[in-house]
């Protein structure tokens, strides 16, 4: 995919793709706060697992991120364990949430993005009840638009997020660039026949990434912010 070139489209005028990030780990510093809930949640529900195994998950779908997990230990979920497993850690998320920050350079960029009339929204694997809060952190305003699990049939893996959030902004998929930082990211991007950049920011490390698809690997927003033109965005 080196070396495309992206067409203008009615919808923006401009020959720039459209921006669709993920939310934790790639503009706020959440993902060990979540690793650290899901711990909590699943020991509630008596299956102690390994954090490392719980980071190599963060990304999922929660639904599937409980199967893979029960599954690591040899357990079965049954629908009720999975639904209670899920509440659990939303409960558990509150308690953490308070620690999450801002990644570097993330608020700059979405400012830069919002002055420069660069199309872009934030597509999330979380709730809109643990996802709200982060949300805040960031500032981010009311005509950014955010997708949320809580608005489509599948979440990561799936390229659902994606293609909604491309779908608010106006811009075809084949038009935007996926940012993420994890390996589900990527792989839903290539789903959705999009360009895929990795940021290392929540713990994957860039090859990696590169094997997941990603096009582009910077260290966090902030990185990102100042190679922006390798990733075929121009400013105003």
């Amino acid at each position: 995919m080196e070396g495309e070139v992206f067409l203008p489209h009615p919808s923006n005028g401009s020959l720039t793709p459209a921006l669709l990030f993920d939310l934790d780990g790639t503009l706020v510093d959440s993902v060990y706060q979540h690793v650290l809930a899901w711990r909590d949640a699943l020991e509630r529900a008596g299956l102690p697992l390994a954090v490392w195994l719980i980071h190599r998950r963060i990304g999922m779908s929660g639904g599937l991120m409980v199967n893979a997990l029960a599954r690591e230990i040899g357990h079965t979920l049954t629908p009720d364990e999975g639904a209670r497993i899920l509440q659990y850690h939303a409960e558990a998320f509150r308690q953490y949430a308070a620690q999450v920050r801002p990644l570097p350079g993330a608020r700059e960029l979405l400012a830069y993005l919002a002055k420069a009339a660069i199309p872009h929204a934030i597509a999330t694997s979380g709730r809109i009840e643990s996802a709200g809060p982060t949300l805040k952190t960031l500032e981010v305003g009311p005509d950014v638009p955010v997708v949320t699990r809580d608005q489509v049939a599948h979440a990561k893996p799936d390229p659902d997020l994606f293609l909604a959030a491309a779908a608010r902004v106006g811009v075809p998929i084949e038009h935007s660039v996926v940012v993420g930082d994890s390996i589900w990211d990527l792989l839903a991007a290539r789903r959705a026949h999009a360009l895929g950049v990795g940021l290392m920011s929540g713990g994957y490390g860039q090859e990696e990434l590169e094997r997941a698809g990603a096009y582009r690997v910077y260290q966090d927003p902030a990185d990102l912010l100042a190679h922006l033109d390798e990733v075929g965005v121009r400013g105003a």
